[in-house]
């Protein structure tokens, strides 16, 4: 079993190789992963190409939804996506939240920033930063943002409840998030789950759909709400890579749902720290 800081070189030397891939080979396979399919294109993203603020070179097609959509930014607003790579999300915020907001993309991976940081430069637009840090512990002071967005970033995350407390931390009272991420229903087989580039490729690193909600009640939040939910069918041709014909089978019908997933939740309005006692 790998340590956390393990999983997380893992995940850095893995989107630095990510960001200077074609979008096709990142949407063919598991979240840009290896192990690319021939059989299925779009494993995972929604496409984003009619949503207003899109630009093509910040897609990468590493997306699992499409939460900015569901997002419920508003003109002036400070939005903070979590895992921003080449800013895709970040510069359909900044559409929303117009001249007047602020965008603060945030990722672990050196290529990354640098890439966003290009295309921001590209668009000209001033109210839109980088920054390089760990999502379990945000170069950003409390209560800023209005909105947190991620998509299909948590999954790569091993302290998932340290993200969540990190979210609450630099929410405003009364501010909000809309996640996209995998989820799992039933257990994944162990050959999967201990294969590193399934877990760089966000499917070993999910969790149970059950214990992520659970996790972000635990933390504070209210109006928990799921906002979309599709099922993530993962092409024989990938799964011939780690399971054989027997195992396949065997996963087919073992009644495991991989599952992509948008959900909204709020930091209540006026409230101290979750276990307080005063929310």
């Amino acid at each position: 079993m790998q340590t956390e800081q393990e999983l997380k070189e893992l995940v850095r030397r893995k989107y630095s190789e990510i960001a200077l891939q074609d979008k096709e080979t990142n949407m063919s396979s598991c979240c840009g992963s290896g192990g690319c399919s021939t059989e299925v294109y779009n494993i995972m993203s929604d496409d984003y190409t009619k949503m207003e603020g899109y630009h093509a070179d910040a897609d990468l097609g590493l997306g699992c939804g499409l939460p900015t959509e569901f997002a419920q930014i508003k003109e002036g607003d400070t939005v903070i996506d979590l895992g921003s790579g080449a800013g895709n999300d970040c510069f359909i915020a900044r559409k929303a939240t117009g001249e007047k907001g602020k965008v603060i993309g945030i990722d672990f991976t050196e290529a990354m920033i640098e890439k966003a940081r290009a295309n921001a430069e590209k668009v000209g637009f001033n109210n839109v930063e980088f920054r390089q840090g760990d999502i379990e512990k945000m170069p950003v002071t409390a209560n800023v943002a209005d909105v947190v967005v991620s998509n299909c970033v948590l999954n790569l995350v091993p302290n998932k409840d340290g993200v969540f407390k990190e979210i609450f931390r630099v929410l405003k009272p009364g501010g909000h998030f809309s996640i996209s991420d995998v989820v799992l229903v039933g257990n994944l087989p162990d050959k999967l789950r201990n294969v590193a580039e399934m877990y760089a490729g966000c499917i070993s690193g999910a969790i149970q759909k059950d214990d992520y909600l659970a996790l972000i009640q635990a933390n504070g939040f209210t109006n928990i709400t799921l906002q979309k939910e599709k099922a993530i069918v993962v092409p024989d041709d990938i799964l011939n890579q780690y399971l054989s014909a027997e195992e396949i089978t065997n996963f087919k019908n073992s009644g495991l749902g991989i599952f992509s997933i948008t959900v909204f939740a709020q930091k209540p309005a006026a409230c101290c720290t979750p276990g307080s006692g005063c929310c």
